[in-house]
Order: C-alpha cells, then structure tokens, then sequence
C-alpha cells in the first residue's frame, strides 16, 4: 500500500491528482471549504489571536486550502501549510508553505480530510484453524496468507478489531493511530480534525473495508500504483490513541487534549457549522426567480454534504490541543 500510493510510480503522484478519479468533499461544493473557514475563525476566537496556521494534511493539489483562503473574513491573518508528498502544483497561492510533514509548534487548525484511510494499514485474516495472519499480496492483487499476526499488531487486534470467525478480516489501524497521534502533537495549541469514512467497535465490518477507485468507480486493490488504495478508518481507536499519548508522554491523560476528544458525524459538524441543505421558501421563487435558482443549487450542495448513507455519515474526530471549543463536544 506504501508502494503503491506513495512509491516513485504511486497513485498519489500522478499528475492528475485524486480529484481525477474521485470526489472528495471539498471537490462537492465550495460550502465545505466555506465551513472549514468558519471552523478557522472559531479556532482563533478560542485561541484569542488575529494571526492563525491552517495545516492541510493530505492536501491533494490544494484546494481545500485555497477555498478556505478565499473564505476567511479580512482581519484575520492566516498562515497556510500543505502537507503533501506529491510535488507542489504550478500556479497555488504563494502564501501556502509545501511541505511533507506538518510543521511543528503551529497554532492553530490542523484539519485532514480523507488523509487517514490511506496511511497503509496491513490486513489480517482469520484462518480455518482459527489462526489470524498477515494477508500478502503481489503487484498484481493475488493474494496468500502470511506469517501469524504477533506483537503491537495483535495487541492492537486484540482491543480494537478482534477476529474469531473463518474467513474473516481486520485492517490493523494502528499505523494510523499513530499517524495521528504524531499530527496532533505537532500543534502547540488549537484543534485538530480528522474527516473521513469511520467505524467503531462493535460495529466492525467481517470482512474489512480495502477496496480500490479509479476513474470514479470502485475497482479491486490492486497495489501497482494505478488506483487509490484506501479502507475506512477507526476513528474510536485513533482517538484513544491521542490519549494514550498524552498519558506517556506528560503522566496525566489528556494533557494535549486526548480525553477532551469527541467525534461528531459531518452532518452534525456542518449543520453546526452554517452548513443546511433546507430548500428556500417558494415565496422566493416568486419574488426574485435568480435568487431562488441559486439557493436551490446551494441547498442540493448542501444536502449531498450532508447526506445520509453518504458524505453526512464521514466521522469528523475533533481534538483540542490546549484550548476548548465552546458548545461543540456532544
């Protein structure tokens, strides 16, 4: 998965971009980038500060950033980071520092939409002796099972995606627990949010979530770099793990704002955020037909961010680092 997303011919390095073969929610509609805006601007009410960083993790060609920057209020003084390992795309904003990993010691919004799906992950598989093993696959998807699953990853298994059935497969997440412990230790104060597809325990998928897409369909996962690679993540445990970080680390879980954490769904978190996909009255369409279109689109835009069974049911894991959002934690 590392190979095929991220190797010298990785997925993630064509220079189509991933809007080329897949819509994210910032592709949508602009109302995303909007919303993320008005999250920028709470962050820096909270931090009390006219001067904030915005982190874009996993940050595509740079369009989320550059919405955001064309939404935020004038008085407020942004500094914008990509963080992204393909190459920097001709003509973005100058403003935005290009970097592979999230600058240190920043203040203020570290967001990262659909980033931790795909940090590789191993999957594992429960065998007809009730063994679970590393699942291995060649350049050409053909699959064999592998060694046991032992240490960290078994742990992690353990606690998190335990397996007892033939057949039956786990992605072992904790590279992306990880992943996002290490971001969010990065901001010195503010929020971190990490928006993507999501399960919790309990509630595990039998047979995992790896698939493939390329060119806006669902294809199988193929490593050769010639589709995205992706599974959906567990948000639950990832959040743990920023208070486990904190426990190690400082000796009192949550100094950095792991146990404050809360997950919302995107519904929730747009609603919040101004984002409603309510039609406009009719009384409109009579009385000014142009506005009516407009806020009808905006509406249909909305509903589809929104919307259940789709891009609505993405988790948005929220972590304040030193500061507290007022009225947002359930």
């Amino acid at each position: 998965m590392e190979s095929a997303l991220y190797g010298p011919e990785g997925f993630y390095r064509r220079p189509e971009g991933p809007a080329g073969h897949f819509r994210t929610s910032v592709h949508a509609s602009p109302l995303f980038a909007s919303a993320v805006a008005r999250l920028l601007v709470a962050t820096a009410e909270a931090l009390d500060t006219d001067e904030i960083a915005l982190v874009d993790v996993g940050a595509g060609r740079g369009e989320l950033l550059t919405g955001v920057l064309a939404a935020v209020p004038d008085g407020l003084a942004v500094t914008p980071y990509a963080v992204e390992r393909a190459a920097r795309p001709p003509g973005l904003d100058a403003r935005v520092e290009w970097t592979d990993r999230p600058p240190a010691g920043v203040r203020g919004l570290l967001f990262a939409n659909e980033w931790l799906d795909n940090v590789p992950v191993d999957v594992a598989e429960t065998g007809p002796d009730g063994t679970v093993r590393y699942v291995l696959v060649g350049p050409d998807g053909t699959e064999r099972p592998g060694a046991p699953v032992d240490g960290a990853d078994a742990d992690w298994l353990a606690r998190w995606w335990p397996t007892a059935e033939p057949g039956a497969r786990a992605e072992i997440g904790r590279t992306r627990d990880e992943a996002w412990a290490a971001a969010v230790a990065t901001l010195d104060r503010g929020l971190a949010v990490a928006v993507d597809y999501a399960h919790v325990r309990g509630d595990r998928p039998l047979f995992g979530t790896l698939t493939g897409f390329r060119d806006g369909r669902e294809v199988r996962p193929v490593p050769d770099g010639s589709c995205d690679i992706t599974a959906h993540v567990a948000l639950d445990a990832c959040k743990a793990a920023v208070a486990a970080d904190d426990t190690d680390a400082r000796g009192g879980a949550g100094a950095r704002g792991g146990s404050a954490a809360f997950v919302l769904s995107q519904r929730e978190a747009l609603h919040r955020l101004g984002v409603s996909g309510a039609r406009p009255p009719l009384s409109l369409a009579a009385t000014d037909p142009a506005s009516y279109v407009g806020a009808l689109a905006t509406a249909g835009q909305a509903a589809e961010l929104t919307a259940r069974g789709g891009l609505g049911d993405f988790g948005w894991l929220m972590t304040p680092v030193g500061t507290a959002l007022r009225d947002w934690a359930p």
